[in-house]
């Protein structure tokens, strides 16, 4: 009797051992459902053994979809391009070896851009890394330099933690995270599916100090013939920016990628200067006295006036004096110093400098 006991006993541990490890989820699951925690609705990419736990799991759960594409570098571009329009992360996947440097190019641009991308990096078998395997590279190397986060997962005690870092980052930083995967290790059960990140991100006010927006007005008051030159920097402060040209009577240089945000309903607007510019923004910013850069890292140095003086607007600190010398530079939102900066900056009459500006073709 005590040995049936015994033997119903081990039988049901070996039963509920059975049951937990079918009940286990597997890293690519856990994968998936951070992803979705994180707000992402598709996965583009081009399917791949290596990367059939994160496929599978995306067809077995509601409210994700995979997106197939022909080839990689358009999954990487269509991830950067919602990235772009929605402000929301945006996620490709690639198999391994050649499906995911095919990624590379629009990567690049997606980091560049300052879009937050996730790429979903597919490895080969972990036990056969380093051994010159079939399709072998090192993805974790690779796209160091495209990315602001690249890392590889090799054990199932590092889910979700990597990927939550690798989201985390691609939006703080606004641009690519990178998390490389090797097929076996997202089969894996996981050890842990609980999530440490919520993704919601505060909006904080960044404006310069009073005394270094004293100094800036100064500049400007002090100022006869101003030029403003805007670029991506001014997402958002469309009203500002006309504002404070409006005051200046300053003509508005938009760099290329500043298009979007400032060219509409914008009466000072002269259009661009650079390689693919108009002959109205090259007056506007050659022959100006101050130019005032604004959220902007316009990148053609033979563009700049040699002897104007140059103040800088820019939420990033290691733009300021990138690609041109520098009287006063300045970190804080476009907006927010915009409007911090109103009060001080005098009304200026004379609009014949702009309106020369905006006579030229």
């Amino acid at each position: 009797m005590e040995a049936q006991q015994k033997s119903i006993r081990e039988l049901a541990f070996i039963g509920s051992d059975i049951w937990g490890w079918a009940l286990a989820k597997k890293i690519a699951e856990v994968f998936v459902d951070v992803l979705a925690a994180a707000g992402v609705d598709r996965i583009y990419g081009v399917a791949g053994d290596s990367l059939n736990g994160i496929t599978d799991s995306v067809r077995k759960r509601h409210g994700i979809e995979w997106v197939g594409v022909r080839h990689e570098e358009s999954a990487a571009f269509a991830a950067g391009a919602e990235a772009a329009l929605t402000g929301k992360l945006g996620v490709c996947a690639g198999s391994c070896g050649p499906g995911n440097l095919h990624l590379i190019n629009g990567l690049y641009d997606a980091n560049r851009s300052r879009v937050p991308v996730l790429a979903i990096a597919a490895h080969i078998p972990s036990r056969e890394i380093g051994s010159a395997y079939f399709q072998e590279t090192h993805p974790e190397l690779l796209f160091k330099e495209c990315s602001h986060y690249c890392e590889l997962v090799s054990s199932p005690n590092q889910m979700p933690r990597i990927l939550e870092i690798a989201i985390q980052t691609a939006l703080s930083r606004r641009g690519v995270a990178v998390v490389v995967l090797p097929g076996d290790i997202a089969l894996l059960n996981a050890e842990d599916d609980e999530r440490r990140v919520n993704f919601t991100f505060a909006q904080p006010h960044v404006v310069p100090r009073p005394d270094e927006l004293d100094r800036l007005a100064n500049e400007l008051n002090s100022a006869g013939r101003i030029t403003i030159l805007a670029g991506a920097g001014c997402a958002g402060a469309h009203d500002e920016l006309i504002a404070i040209a409006g005051k200046l009577q300053a003509p508005i240089v938009h760099a290329m990628r500043g298009k979007e945000f400032i060219e509409y309903e914008n009466p000072f607007d002269v259009g661009m200067t650079g390689l693919l510019g108009f002959p109205s923004g090259y007056h506007a910013m050659m022959n100006c006295e101050a130019l005032l850069m604004l959220g902007t890292d316009f990148p053609y140095q033979q563009f700049y006036p040699k002897n104007a003086r140059i103040l800088q607007v820019d939420i990033r600190e290691e733009q300021l004096g990138r690609r041109s010398h520098l009287d006063l530079g300045v970190v804080g939102d476009v907006g927010e110093t915009i409007r911090a900066l109103l009060p001080r900056v005098a009304q200026k009459t004379d609009s014949g400098y702009r309106c020369v500006s905006q006579s030229l073709p």
